[in-house]
């Protein structure tokens, strides 16, 4: 028999054996409705941790010491489905995942970033907005304080950077105000060493710039005798030096910094990587989504136990519903919450499917924006 011969035969047996194995699974998990249906009258909660590993060394003793691993993984999954089949049956809402959405602002647009002209925000505002008014506040919370109080339209925050990850910051201020992201988009980071005309290289004893920027510029700082001074972002710390008498203090920032505050380049393009590039969000008191959005940007909690993540990620899993990133945020001590980034829409069928079973097996859970990626 050739091997094309012998796979041919394989796979039929395979099949076979899927074709008693899906009816069987089927009956499980109507069964695990049945239980809901008990539990709900008897007020007994969903989770029996005791009778769950009873199942699991059950199937465990019955499948051998070689395969013990693989069968503990299998009936720990089925036992997650069927725990969320019973949730999703018991905790069944018709509560939308997100507000409806308003139509996007269009005319006389007022954005707040954080920062001052020239930094980077800027910049990704000016891309996202290009004729919308600028108004800078001093620190991130201002920018979510002026879209919450609608003194801006809009909002633009750092929220990742290729180089360095996620801006924690940004995640938190998104839970504590209640904002939604309605647009993404990604500015290369092009960090210069700046200073006033006149200063080289060997004459610099102090750099400027954020700590982002710092950490961006990593090997270009290394083994070089200078102090580094963090400010509020690199636009600042660019204004700060060129105000600065020492004749000694450059900054790290961008080449639309050093034009507006007059400085040279000392060194160009200084970051550690050339794929150095930092994504933006746009954020509004209201969610704005049709059907051209492509990302959902989630939060939630977990119990704290084993496999509890895992169950929250099964139902995107089940949908093919691709997870971007993740993110996780200390809530209070032990006890962790969750960003979630995926591709999809808030009005497909599935995905709203997906979203609710994840609700489902979370102690929090919350739909914070469905959106383009600019």
């Amino acid at each position: 028999m050739s091997v094309k011969e012998q796979l041919t035969e394989l796979r039929k047996r395979i099949d076979d054996i899927d074709g008693r194995l899906i009816p069987l699974f089927k009956e499980r998990m109507d069964i695990s409705l049945q239980m809901a249906g008990v539990k709900v009258k008897d007020n007994m909660p969903i989770q029996d941790a005791s009778r769950e590993q009873e199942v699991v060394n059950r199937a465990v003793s019955m499948a051998g010491e070689e395969l013990r691993s693989e069968t503990s993984l299998l009936m720990r999954s089925i036992i997650a489905l069927s725990r969320e089949r019973q949730r999703a049956k018991i905790f069944h809402s018709e509560m939308p995942l997100l507000p409806p959405a308003r139509e996007p602002i269009r005319q006389n647009i007022v954005c707040a970033y954080q920062g001052v002209p020239g930094a980077w925000s800027e910049q990704a505002l000016m891309k996202l907005f290009p004729d919308a008014s600028r108004t800078q506040v001093e620190f991130f919370e201002d920018v979510f304080l002026a879209v919450k109080e609608k003194r801006a339209n809009y909002g633009v925050v750092a929220i990742e950077n290729s180089q360095t990850g996620a801006i924690g910051e940004t995640y938190d201020l998104l839970r504590k105000y209640g904002c939604f992201i309605v647009g993404r988009t990604w500015i290369d980071i092009r960090q210069c060493l700046l200073a006033p005309h006149g200063l080289t290289i060997s004459d610099v004893r102090e750099v400027l710039s954020h700590p982002e920027g710092f950490r961006q510029c990593s090997r270009f700082l290394r083994g070089r005798a200078w102090d580094l001074t963090a400010c509020r972002n690199t636009a600042v710390a660019a204004e700060t030096a060129s105000r600065s008498n020492s004749g000694r203090t450059a900054a790290i920032g961008s080449r639309r910094a050093a034009e507006l505050n007059d400085l040279d380049i000392l060194a160009p393009d200084i970051m550690d990587s050339d794929g150095n590039r930092t994504s933006f969000v746009v954020i509004a008191s209201e969610p704005e989504y049709d059907e051209q959005s492509d990302l959902i940007s989630i939060t939630f909690s977990t119990e704290h136990r084993a496999g509890a993540l895992c169950e929250t990620l099964m139902a995107f899993m089940a949908q093919g519903i691709n997870m971007q990133r993740i993110e996780s945020r200390p809530a209070a001590a032990g006890q962790y919450r969750f960003f979630i980034e995926l591709a999809g829409n808030v009005l497909d069928h599935d995905t709203i499917s997906a979203l609710k079973q994840a609700a489902a097996a979370c102690e929090y859970f919350e739909v914070i924006g469905c959106y383009r990626n600019s």
